[in-house]
C-alpha cells in the first residue's frame, strides 16, 4: 500500500532534539528530521512555543538557521508554526506554556518576530477572545499566514467572529482546557459546531480517550479532522527527563509526557505512524481514511499559504506494509528505508 508522505502541522521535537532550543544546530534537527522519515513523515511544521519577544526572536533565528545549513531541512520544513504566545494565560487554558510570557495580541510584535527569517511561519495558533486578536488575525492572514484557535476560552459567538476573520482550524480539539467546563456552553463544544473549522487531535490515548476521540472526530467529520502529533524531544524516545522550551518535562513508563511531579501534559510522545495506527484500532477510521487525516487534510490546510510563498512541497510518497508499519519512504526522488 502506498500513500504521500505524512504531514505533521504541530511538531516541537523528536528524537532526544528539542526545536525550541536556541542553540539549536543543523546536524541535531537533521538527525531529528531523518527520525521522522522512519514514521512516515516527509512535511513537518516544527512548533514554537510561548516565550517573551528577546528568547522567540532567539529560537525562531536558530530554528531557521539550522533548517537552512540541514540536509533534509530544505525538503521537510517548508516554514514554522508558532503557538503563542498570543493565548489565554488564565490556568487550564495555558497548559504547559508559560503564562507569565503571553501577550494581547499584537500585528507588530508578530512582524517583529519573522521580519528575518528565510522561512516563513505558516502556521500560527492564538486565543482569539484575547483583545486585539481579530486584529492580529486579518494581519496575519494578509501575510500568508494559516490561523488556528488553541489554549482558547472562546464562547460560540467569538469563535463565529473568529472564523469570519479567517481562522480555519482547532490545535489539539480537546486539550488545554481547564476542568470543569459548562455541559454544553464550552469552548469544545463551540469549536466543534463550528463548519468552517478544520480541527487536529493528538491521537495517542492520553490527551483524549479513544471512546471521546471517536465522538469528536464524528462530529468535525474525518473530512475536516487531522492527526498531530505535539511531539516533543521525547517522541521516538526512550523513558527519561528532556528539555522543552527551557523547561524539563517526564517521559514517564507509560508514554505519557507531563510537567515532572504534575498531572499537566507537556506535549507528547507521539509518532505520526503510530496516530495512524491508533485510529484505525479504535474503529475511528479505516487504513485510506486514517492515511488521509494525516496526508490529504493537511495539505488543504497548507494549500493557500504555501501558494502565497511560492512554496512547493517536496514530492514523497510512502509505501506500508500490511500491518501499515513504512517501509520505505520517497522523498524528491531518493528513497530512505523506514527500518
Amino acid at each position: 500500500m502506498q500513500s504521500p508522505g505524512l504531514i505533521d502541522l504541530q511538531v516541537n521535537g523528536y528524537a532526544g532534539i528539542d526545536f525550541n532550543g536556541a542553540a539549536l544546530m543543523p546536524e541535531a534537527l537533521d538527525h531529528a528530521l531523518r527520525a521522522m522519515l522512519r514514521s512516515g513523515v516527509t512535511t513537518c511544521l516544527p512548533t514554537l512555543i510561548t516565550a517573551d519577544e528577546v528568547t522567540l526572536v532567539r529560537r525562531l533565528t536558530a530554528l531557521d538557521k539550522a533548517v537552512a545549513g540541514s540536509r533534509l531541512g530544505r525538503l521537510m520544513v517548508p516554514g514554522f508554526h508558532l503557538e503563542g504566545p498570543f493565548l489565554n494565560p488564565t490556568p487550564g487554558y495555558a497548559g504547559c506554556h508559560n503564562a507569565a510570557a503571553m501577550v494581547p495580541p499584537d500585528p507588530d510584535l508578530l512582524w517583529r518576530l519573522t521580519r528575518r527569517l528565510t522561512r516563513p511561519i505558516l502556521l500560527l495558533t492564538v486565543a482569539p477572545e484575547m483583545p486585539g486578536a481579530l486584529a492580529l488575525i486579518t494581519a496575519a492572514r494578509a501575510r500568508g499566514i494559516a490561523v488556528a484557535m488553541g489554549h482558547t476560552a472562546a464562547t460560540g459567538d467569538v469563535v463565529a467572529q473568529a472564523t469570519e476573520a479567517g481562522v480555519t482550524l482547532s490545535t489539539h480539539l480537546g486539550n488545554a482546557l481547564p476542568q470543569p467546563q459548562p455541559k454544553f456552553l464550552n469552548p469544545l463544544m463551540a469549536q466543534l459546531a463550528a463548519d468552517a473549522l478544520h480541527a487536529s487531535f493528538i491521537a495517542d490515548g492520553l490527551h483524549i480517550p479513544p471512546p471521546v476521540l471517536k465522538v469528536l472526530v464524528r462530529a468535525k467529520r474525518r473530512l475536516r479532522s487531522i492527526l498531530v502529533t505535539d511531539a516533543t524531544a521525547a517522541a521516538a524516545a526512550p523513558p527519561g527527563l528532556y528539555g522543552f522550551a527551557g523547561q524539563t518535562i517526564e517521559h514517564t513508563d507509560d508514554g505519557a509526557v507531563r510537567v515532572p511531579g504534575t498531572a499537566t501534559l507537556a506535549g507528547s510522545a507521539l509518532c505520526l505512524d503510530q496516530a495512524v495506527r491508533n485510529v484505525i484500532a479504535w474503529g475511528i477510521a479505516d487504513a485510506a481514511s486514517a492515511l488521509a487525516m494525516a496526508t490529504l487534510h493537511p495539505a488543504v490546510l497548507l494549500v493557500p499559504v504555501l501558494a502565497h510563498h511560492g512554496i512547493a512541497l517536496s514530492p514523497a510518497a510512502v509505501t506500508w506494509t500490511e500491518t501499515l508499519q513504512p517501509e520505505s519512504v520517497t522523498l524528491d526522488g531518493t528513497q530512505f528505508s523506514a527500518g
